[in-house]
């Protein structure tokens, strides 16, 4: 994995690792379960994805991965929807008044990060933006990240524990969004 932070530098490789990257036999049960709780949640997602110009199935997997497709919580960090954000970003949304819709916090989030009004949805970019969404910290190491290709064949071991702690030798539990995108496209 290059040290490199700049999609130019390091589209081609993302493309590589889709292309060669393998679900992990021994937890496909669980990366069916979670396709199931993100398609669940399709007629949301893809509303707002219509509105937003965003695929439904890329706010999908961030709603898996920060939520567990849970409705209840911000999309941003998977924080309550009862309050403001307490949790790295805090205070999301700046407008409006608690309890929020999930839909104004999503909004809020994919605005927040730059995502309405682009163009380019190749899986090469959206892996560069679920990357960014959770943070280069892996990528700054040289190691894949989990966000990315946990239940894969990329990724093994290492994992942020907490905001700024990392343990070398820490398995992620949670399945990655490049596996989440092949499984879907697969199955479609």
């Amino acid at each position: 994995i290059s040290r490199a932070t700049a999609f130019s530098k390091i589209a081609s490789e993302y493309r590589q690792c889709f292309d060669a990257c393998e679900p992990d036999l021994a937890r496909l049960q669980l990366i069916a379960a979670q396709v199931q709780r993100i398609r669940f949640g399709e007629g949301r997602y893809r509303a707002l994805g219509q509105q937003l110009g965003i695929p439904w199935y890329f706010i999908g997997i961030i709603h898996s991965l920060e939520c567990g497709c849970n409705f209840t919580l911000h999309l941003h960090n998977g924080d309550s929807l009862a309050g403001r954000t307490v949790r790295v970003p805090v205070g999301r949304p700046l407008a409006g008044v608690p309890p929020f819709t999930w839909e104004a916090s999503a909004e809020d989030a994919l605005n927040m990060k730059g995502y309405v009004g682009l163009e380019d949805w190749s899986v090469a970019s959206m892996l560069y933006r679920w990357e960014s969404y959770n943070g280069m910290g892996y990528r700054t190491r040289g190691l894949p990240t989990p966000y990315l290709w946990s239940f894969s064949n990329i990724y093994e071991k290492g994992l942020f524990v907490a905001d700024h702690e990392f343990d070398q030798d820490a398995v992620s539990k949670q399945c990655g969004a490049a596996i989440l995108l092949k499984v879907m496209q697969e199955a479609a």
